[in-house]
């Protein structure tokens, strides 16, 4: 294999196991979210406006914003975002692409960021 490809690969591979950590960080927070009711995960939007104009970062409450969004659309929808569906999310949050096949949830990945 060429040098640099290898490098890319490398590369790539690095940056993918960053971001499945954030995904097991969301996940982390999954039995927690589904103790609440649903006025207690509504006050969550609040919770994070006030953390963000206390100085937080958009990427410091994104496992736990992802966490709710998740949360929601299994109480609103029936429909839970598998963690790949997370993973996109992420990638879109940090301003990238994300390719997806038919069929893989596109749409409720968008839901996420």
């Amino acid at each position: 294999m060429i040098k640099w490809l290898k490098k890319v690969i490398a590369s790539d591979e690095a940056r993918l196991k960053k971001l499945w950590k954030i995904v097991e960080k969301v996940n982390t927070l999954e039995d927690k979210l589904e103790k609440l009711s649903d006025s207690e995960i509504l006050s969550y939007t609040s919770k994070f406006r006030q953390r963000l104009s206390d100085g937080a970062t958009l990427d410091e409450i994104l496992p736990e914003a992802f966490a709710v969004v998740r949360e929601a659309s299994k109480r609103t929808l029936g429909m839970r975002h598998f963690d790949v569906q997370v993973l996109g999310a992420i990638v879109l949050h940090q301003g990238k692409i994300a390719e997806m096949k038919t069929g893989e949830g596109k749409t409720l990945v968008a839901t996420m960021p």
